[in-house]
């Protein structure tokens, strides 16, 4: 039977598009307003919040990208023995909606209950869903990276509209509304999942195999997936520096905007969550020119390897911290107490270059270097070490709390310099251990 398709994709790739644009709309308009929320002075009377030290707030912000990545592990490990990736995605999506309602609840019993339920949630939906985009693909497919590419656009557009709207009602109106409306979002990603079901027949299922197959399936690894296995390493290495530096956004830069930053333009205050969509609507802007970029520098025959994308990726993100530490410069010997918008506008916009050429293609690497029987498992290690990533985050804005913005700024800027250019050094060699896996996967 021929494939259904759309724009050249399986539709199936569409039905998972939206259900993790809405996931994404969930998961980052509750991260918009989090650490606002907790830095919150109780004694607002229109919105208070929960009146913690930034300190305090961004130690809970590092805790929490932690686990709710870091779960991913089981969540890849239930769909893999227990559940299925589709039904791990469901049950996720639940647990997903439960958690943003509790948080809506004026009660820090159920504010810690929410986000309990939230981190159980994402590492049940997060991997498994990332891994079913890659099983829609053949083995040497070649629109499994566009494949991702159009998914990663999808995850964006939730994320650019979540703190427009989230962030609004959250920051000017009521925390706990701003918490609900993620709720609503996770809901009409519910819809679209179970709706789609059809267009996903025979993806995600739990494989039930035969004795003879269970003896091939836990034969030890060869060789050439022991090195495969050696790379993907070195790459979550890469990812883990790649998301301490990027994950700054909800935390540090997220304070650091609100104080530092003269938001004021055209005589409108820009609140603070809205820069939180800067990522997100550069993604969605830049997602198929710099697609398209890659392909034409591979069509020239130019190093065009996974790996070396990373390594540019690395390089790129230094960038988007130097312009940081500009900010800090201005702020530090102006008369004024606010630094220029602009330095904002300008890092996120690297950072997303960045983001780029790093995330989508890091998990379309693992769905070709992952041996099959550990097939969810690396897509959830993937995601535990962006929790790593995350805690990372959070670490070193604690730090800047006591060292300054400009020494965390210009470390994160160096560390991510150095390690891209140690990449794009070894990559001949790291490709090489691939064994050709991004030729035939």
């Amino acid at each position: 039977m021929q494939e259904q398709t759309i724009l050249g994709h399986p539709k199936g790739l569409f039905i998972l598009f939206f259900t993790e644009l809405w996931e994404r709309f969930s998961y980052y308009g509750m991260r918009a307003i989090l650490v606002l929320y907790l830095t919150a002075e109780t004694t607002d009377v229109i919105n208070p919040g929960l009146g913690w030290t930034s300190k305090e707030a961004l130690a809970l912000y590092g805790w929490y990208g932690l686990f709710v990545y870091f779960t991913g592990i089981f969540g890849g490990a239930i769909a893999d023995n227990w559940l299925g990736q589709k039904k791990s995605i469901l049950l996720g999506g639940l647990f997903i909606i439960l958690g943003q309602f509790a948080l809506a609840v004026d009660s820090m019993t159920a504010f810690y209950l929410g986000l309990v339920l939230l981190v159980c949630g994402v590492g049940l939906l997060k991997p498994n869903i990332s891994t079913m985009v890659g099983s829609l693909y053949k083995a040497g497919d070649a629109r499994r990276d566009s494949g991702f590419t159009i998914f990663y656009i999808g995850i964006n557009i939730g994320a650019v509209l979540a703190p427009l709207i989230i962030g609004y009602y959250g920051e000017n109106v009521d925390w706990h509304l701003g918490f609900s409306l993620a709720g609503f979002g996770m809901i009409l990603g519910q819809i679209v999942y179970v709706f789609g079901a059809k267009h996903l027949t025979g993806i995600g299922d739990l494989i039930k195999h035969s004795e003879e197959h269970k003896k091939q399936f836990n034969k030890p690894l060869t060789k050439i997936e022991k090195d495969r296995m050696i790379v993907m390493f070195i790459s979550f290495f890469i990812v883990m520096v790649f998301w301490a530096a990027y994950e700054q956004a909800g935390g540090l830069m997220n304070l650091y905007a609100r104080d530092k930053i003269d938001r004021i333009v055209f005589g409108y205050e820009i609140p603070t969550s809205f820069f939180q969509s800067l990522h997100a609507l550069y993604v969605v802007i830049l997602g198929a020119p710099m697609a398209w970029l890659w392909v034409k520098w591979r069509n020239k025959g130019k190093e065009s390897s996974s790996l070396y994308k990373m390594g540019i990726g690395s390089i790129i993100m230094s960038f988007g911290f130097v312009a940081l530490m500009g900010a800090a410069y201005d702020l530090s010997v102006s008369t004024l107490d606010k630094a220029p918008v602009y330095w904002l506008f300008l890092s996120y916009f690297l950072h997303v270059v960045a983001e780029l050429s790093l995330s989508p293609v890091a998990l379309s690497f693992i769905t070709k270097l992952a041996p099959l029987k550990y097939a969810s498992l690396m897509m959830g290690t993937y995601f535990a070490v962006v929790g790593i990533g995350n805690k990372l985050a959070g670490i070193l804005g604690e730090a800047a709390q006591d060292a300054g913005e400009m020494a965390i700024f210009t470390g994160i800027a160096v560390s991510s310099l150095v390690l891209g250019i140690l990449v794009l050094i070894f990559v001949k060699k790291l490709k090489a251990l691939t064994h050709g896996a991004e030729e035939v996967a």
